[in-house]
């Protein structure tokens, strides 16, 4: 009895051992299958690259340092030998400071969005790049910094605090300047300016709009009680476009005043050619040259265009009378076919 029930109980013993081995083995296969789900051929090849170029990086660093110090001595031999390096290195002009202050309010930064206050910051990086680079650079002042625009420089361009030869300030200018002093720069002042005051502060308001806020610096310098004017653009210049340039061109338009105390050569020198700006004066002579060019050119149009209505004429006739031709050889074939019957 007891051997008959060892083995019936037998089988189910080994039937389960072998249940419990294929399921262990199924965990065991379904295990890599699951690693080869989380990263993938490309993944796994983008993973090897970047692990081979962080090992290189000593060896890159290296070899740029190689390569530095071969240019280096290549500049050397070229100066023992001659001058011929000398002549090629870029000639730096010696700068002569002016005393004129250049101040780029920036207290309108709450009526601006983020993509006009990052077009601000744009327009005085290059306002410092090109006063570091002028042949009278101006004393240049950042007022009212902070909100959006500080923000987005520390962000983005967090070396601006090493600039050199400029003045950021978190006040607003009436607290670093004297009134007296101050002239804001607005195409909406009806003073226009002739000269130049190297011993005044004249204020760029440091807004990017879009025209959304029209006359909002002249009122800005009617409230604050001081002197307002407007660049002679209009005496200098004819444009297709409105008088309101960016911050950078007024600045640069200055900086190019110091430089060759003339205006009409500053502001041809600057302005971009989007502006459509021409000599005042000249406009009726380019548009006479206009003019004479519409008319050549519908001269030039008219003469193929007689061809083209004679040779239809012509067409025509030549079809017509060949419809009459086929009609007097259909006749006269007809008449001898039945002549012929």
């Amino acid at each position: 009895m007891s051997s008959n029930v060892d083995n019936d109980t037998k089988p189910f013993l080994e039937g389960d051992d072998t249940v419990g081995e294929k399921s262990e083995d199924g965990e065991q296969n379904e295990t890599p299958a699951a690693e080869t789900e989380v990263l993938s051929k490309r993944q796994r090849k983008k993973q090897l690259r970047h692990q081979q170029w962080e090992e290189q990086r000593d060896l890159r660093k290296q070899r740029r340092k190689e390569k530095k110090q071969k240019r280096r001595l290549e500049r050397q031999a070229q100066g023992d030998e001659g001058p011929e390096w000398v002549g090629r290195k870029r000639q730096r002009r010696e700068a002569t400071p002016s005393s004129l202050r250049l101040v780029v309010d920036c207290s309108f930064d709450s009526l601006m969005v983020l993509k006009d206050v990052k077009k601000l910051h744009k327009q005085i990086q290059r306002c410092y790049a090109e006063n570091r680079r002028a042949l009278h650079p101006v004393q240049f002042y950042l007022t009212s910094h902070g909100g959006q625009l500080k923000q987005n420089m520390d962000d983005n361009d967090k070396g601006w605090v090493n600039w050199k030869d400029i003045r950021i300030r978190p006040e607003h200018f009436q607290q670093i300047m004297n009134k007296e002093e101050l002239v804001y720069l607005t195409s909406d002042s009806p003073n226009v300016m002739t000269e130049l005051d190297e011993n005044k502060a004249y204020v760029i308001g440091g807004l990017v709009d879009h025209n959304h806020h029209k006359g909002i610096t002249f009122e800005r310098a009617q409230e604050l009680g001081i002197n307002h004017a407007q660049l002679p653009l209009g005496n200098f210049v004819k444009m297709n476009s409105r008088k309101v340039l960016a911050v950078n061109h007024v600045f640069e338009i200055i900086l190019a005043y110091l430089e060759k105390r003339d205006w009409q050569e500053a502001f041809f020198t600057i302005l971009p050619q989007r502006k459509g700006a021409m000599p005042v004066g000249q406009e009726g002579s380019a548009n006479e040259r206009a003019e004479d060019q519409d008319s050549d050119s519908d001269s030039d149009s008219a003469e193929p265009i007689t061809k083209n209505s004679c040779s239809t004429q012509d067409q025509r006739g030549g079809s017509e009378t060949g419809g009459q031709e086929a009609e007097h050889s259909q006749s006269k074939q007809t008449t001898t076919e039945g002549t012929a019957a």
